[in-house]
């Protein structure tokens, strides 16, 4: 999936002023950064209001004015203040944006880098616009889509734990009182009942334990690709995922190629901006076989990961001098199918919770009334 860029550290956006070298900084507590973040939204619009300004005619140094004064966005007004300093004193544009590497990706700056040296950077800043709503689009289309049926898996079980921990233990007295033996379906509830409430707060350690030991093993190169190549072999959501990050790998390509970067440095750039450790493994072999010859659509086949239907594509672009058009293309198509993924899966997914849902609370429900409707009939 896009990672959201980073603003400077806020040792460097709450520095003192240069004449008040001894001026203390305000304390915040370190989960109050206010301007830490800029996400893709704010770098859209900064990038397409800057290429408007370009086009319109405004030298760079007075467009980033502009931008730094009147941006809605408290952090990154403060870093276009910085690049506008450094650009005003001789350095490129992507020079200054490549020493904030948390405001400003290698895409981002390899692709800013092209326009400045073609002469044309305002139809590169739109470019890049249009890249990041399309990927921010994507990846918030995505997450809304399943943001729903995760939180009503959550709190159903986490009812489902507290009925068995706290409400089952008083029917069980009440079993007790009534004599007689409990059905099969009772049994069972009251004894998965009493195991949770013996090994409670075990079962809550070490569902704390396991999170935490999965967050660590996850920020490891070795458990990032074992956790991407497994979510790629899941039913139903790999396909999907699989069509994520090959059509975000196609638009990056794609953005790039049309910026004029040359191939192996575009290669190099979407591998890093692939947001799967399996995709981009495979972005990288494929960058290395191109460098010692091969074609790009026999290197992307070789690696087993993307689709035939893209590699004969790329073939296709190949021959025709028209691989970025193509690649667009292919973003667009994927981006198509994940459309209609997302509301397959939606629509399977809450039927599928609500009936299984269903059952298992039915069924604590139901154990519970047949010992007393057998009591009843015995009375009877």
């Amino acid at each position: 999936m896009f990672r959201v860029p980073w603003l400077a550290d806020e040792d460097e956006l709450l520095a003192p002023e240069p004449d008040k070298p001894d001026a203390p900084r305000p304390w915040r507590p370190r989960w109050f950064r206010p301007g830490r973040r800029v996400g893709p939204k704010t770098l859209a619009v900064f990038s397409r209001q800057l290429a408007v300004l370009l086009d319109a005619g405004l030298p760079l140094l007075q467009g980033l004015d502009i931008l730094s004064i009147q941006g809605q966005h408290a952090g990154l007004r403060a870093i276009l203040l910085e690049v506008r300093s450094e650009v005003e004193a001789g350095a490129a544009l992507a020079e200054a944006m490549k020493r904030r590497p948390r405001a400003f990706n290698d895409l981002y700056v390899n692709l800013v880098a092209a326009g400045e040296a073609s002469g044309a950077l305002h139809p590169v800043m739109d470019r890049l616009a249009t890249h990041i709503e399309k990927v921010a689009k994507l990846r918030n289309q995505v997450r809304s889509a399943l943001t729903y049926p995760a939180a009503i898996l959550a709190v159903a079980s986490a009812v489902v734990f507290l009925i068995l921990w706290k409400v089952i233990p008083v029917f069980r007295h009440l079993f007790a009182d009534l004599g007689g033996d409990l059905p099969f379906l009772t049994r069972l509830v009251v004894g998965v009942s009493e195991f949770i409430g013996a090994y409670a707060l075990v079962l809550l350690g070490g569902a704390a334990a396991a999170l935490f030991a999965a967050s660590r093993l996850l920020r490891t190169r070795q458990g990032r690709q074992w956790a991407d190549r497994l979510m790629l072999r899941l039913p139903l959501v790999g396909k999907l995922l699989q069509r994520i990050v090959v059509g975000r790998a196609c638009r990056t390509l794609s953005v790039l190629l049309a910026s004029g970067i040359p191939i192996l440095d575009a290669l190099t750039t979407a591998a890093g901006a692939a947001g799967n450790t399996v995709v981009t493994d495979a972005l990288e072999t494929v960058r290395d076989e191109v460098e010692q010859g091969s074609s790009i659509h026999a290197a992307l086949l070789g690696t087993n990961v993307f689709p035939t239907m893209l590699c004969q594509i790329v073939y296709v672009g190949e021959q025709t001098g028209k691989l970025s058009p193509m690649l667009n293309r292919v973003a667009d198509f994927y981006e198509e199918e994940v459309d209609t993924d997302v509301d397959s899966l939606m629509k399977l997914l809450e039927p599928a919770l609500i009936t299984i849902l269903g059952v298992v609370i039915g069924g604590i429900v139901i154990s519970m009334y047949l010992p007393m409707y057998s009591a009843l009939t015995r009375i009877g």
